[in-house]
């Protein structure tokens, strides 16, 4: 009788393990497109993602890089200090999107050029995104918000 309750005990254990197993692989599975990492484009350059791969870019965008075209379409640099992507953009900027601001953009780096999806910008005079702060920092770029 110990022997049978021994053995279905160790086969309701092994059935939780193995079912714990499949719910953390199906969830990885399921999010491995759906997480999106800020990167600079010090990073980006280093290290270009592939064409395919939805990710997120931010810095400042670049002084005197912003053009608007005949069409929808708005083509500007971000920098961090350390390096400059180009970046196109199809649909209406944010209203507090301007150069030398923080932003960040959600979209696909294809040839070169950083094919925007999603672009958002500071909101108010004083903040910036942390990552953003954070790469800006580390090149050297970062001016403190002066307080009135």
């Amino acid at each position: 009788m110990k022997t049978l309750k021994k053995k279905r005990r160790i086969q309701v254990i092994l059935v939780a393990v193995v079912a714990l197993l499949l719910a953390t692989g199906l969830i990885g599975y399921g999010l491995r497109d759906g997480i999106n990492f800020f990167r600079s484009p010090s990073q980006v350059i280093a290290e270009p993602p592939k064409a395919t791969e939805t990710f997120r870019l931010g810095g400042l965008v670049e002084d005197g890089s912003l053009q608007r075209g005949q069409g929808e379409v708005i083509r500007f640099s971000v920098t961090d200090g350390g390096g400059s992507i180009p970046v196109t953009y199809k649909g209406v900027l944010p209203d507090l999107f301007a150069e030398n601001q923080g932003m960040i953009g959600t979209g696909k780096y294809v040839n070169g050029v950083f094919e925007a999806t999603e672009i958002l910008a500071k909101h108010d005079e004083n903040y910036m995104p942390k990552e953003v702060m954070d790469a800006l920092k580390e090149q050297g770029m970062y001016k403190e918000a002066k307080n009135d």
